[in-house]
């Protein structure tokens, strides 16, 4: 089997976790008598806690010898987290341990995006074959989980997840190439990892290249969490959206599996002003309520809203880190767009709702603005010229 194969497995296996925990773990702490503001508190902390976190997992993945050991040891803890939430905890005891698993899982994939692109460069393959079949898998576990939710328990969903991350360690052993951490394949020391964060934080390029490409992906929060209930009022109903939602992450996977040619010719930081920029057009129109037809349309732009400035980002950080501090690099970028930036975005995007309704949609394009802002300044690093 080629390694860009073995690989998108890998990707496949963590994604069909998360492609059923993103959307439905809410459905499985609300059947279990959680309200509303407790589930936004359990889901948040871990988001807005993951600027601290997700550098010391990668430090502490770092200190081994080759990079997948953290991911089985990681894998197989979020499994045994997930087993925990099975217990009567109540809310407090749910918390803690959702935070601990909501933590590492979600360190595993920037983790792994430091293997796959080390390989992509060394071995010439495209980065987008492996992160698409992930993307594939994920839509997969939606489909799949929510048609087995219209028939059966929410108890489903804890059972697939913990499944499906014990099968991710698993993968990690025998799928993941064993890549040394460091080029001479020896352990390092947690001091090494923090200097190398260290450096990391003081260079002002990097933080300007991560905040910049965060604002962007952040902006997705009002999307993510209230579009099913924007278009609910707009008259639009459930199997639509779901169609909607399908439109936008297939055009996701057909970028990352057939636009390799044309994205190494733009560039990183032009593929950030271009992800901005539709950020920007499709946040301000779906403001506006835009009929059905025109939604779709609008849905394709998740090709470079999304799409463009993830893998932007991926490289972006990748050239401003060097192998002593690239888990930490990635994990940091993971921290902001994914977590810190993305979870006060989300509690933003509640009380908008409830109040302006689709206008929210508003905040998230002035966001991008700030996050072209950025961009725009990247241009100015000698070290992403072109070589």
């Amino acid at each position: 089997m080629s390694l860009p194969i073995r690989l998108g497995l890998f990707y496949s296996a963590i994604f069909v976790g998360t492609g059923a925990s993103s959307p439905y773990m809410p459905v499985w702490f609300h059947h279990h008598g959680l309200n509303g503001a407790q589930i936004g508190l359990i889901l948040s902390l871990p988001m807005l806690a993951r600027a601290f976190t997700a550098p010391l997992l990668a430090v502490w993945a770092d200190s081994f010898r080759l990079r997948r050991t953290a991911l089985i040891f990681m894998s197989l803890a979020v499994a045994a987290a997930y087993a925990l939430l099975a217990l009567p905890l109540g809310f407090a005891g749910w918390a803690v341990v959702w935070f601990a698993a909501s933590s590492a899982v979600s360190t595993i994939s920037p983790l792994t995006d430091v293997i796959v692109l080390n390989r992509a460069r060394r071995d010439g393959f495209n980065y987008g074959w492996p992160r698409g079949i992930g993307s594939a898998a994920f839509i997969v576990a939606n489909v799949t989980v929510g048609a087995l939710l219209a028939r059966g328990s929410p108890e489903l969903v804890l059972v697939w997840i913990t499944a499906a991350v014990a099968l991710t360690s698993v993968a990690a052993r025998f799928l993941l190439p064993p890549d040394p951490v460091r080029e001479e394949g020896q352990l390092g020391g947690a001091s090494a990892g923090f200097a190398g964060l260290g450096d990391l934080l003081r260079d002002p390029s990097f933080m300007t290249a991560v905040v910049s490409c965060g604002l962007i992906q952040s902006a997705h929060a009002f999307y993510y969490g209230f579009s099913t209930l924007a278009w609910k009022q707009q008259g639009i109903p459930e199997s639509l959206t779901g169609i909607l939602w399908g439109t936008g992450v297939a055009a996701e996977v057909a970028f990352m599996w057939f636009f390799e040619p044309w994205r190494r010719r733009v560039g990183p930081r032009n593929l950030l002003l271009l992800g901005g920029s539709a950020a920007i057009v499709r946040w301000s129109a779906l403001a506006f309520t835009p009929p059905l037809w025109l939604l779709f349309p609008l849905q394709t732009l998740h090709v470079l809203s999304y799409a463009a400035t993830f893998l932007a980002s991926l490289q972006l950080v990748e050239r401003l880190s060097t192998p002593r501090n690239a888990s930490a690099a990635q994990a940091i970028n993971s921290a902001l767009s994914g977590g810190v930036l993305s979870g006060l975005a989300t509690m933003a995007s509640g009380p908008l709702f409830d109040r302006f309704g689709a206008k929210g949609y508003l905040l998230m394009a002035a966001i991008c603005v700030a996050g072209l802002i950025g961009a725009l300044r990247l241009y100015g690093v000698r070290r992403l010229d072109p070589a």
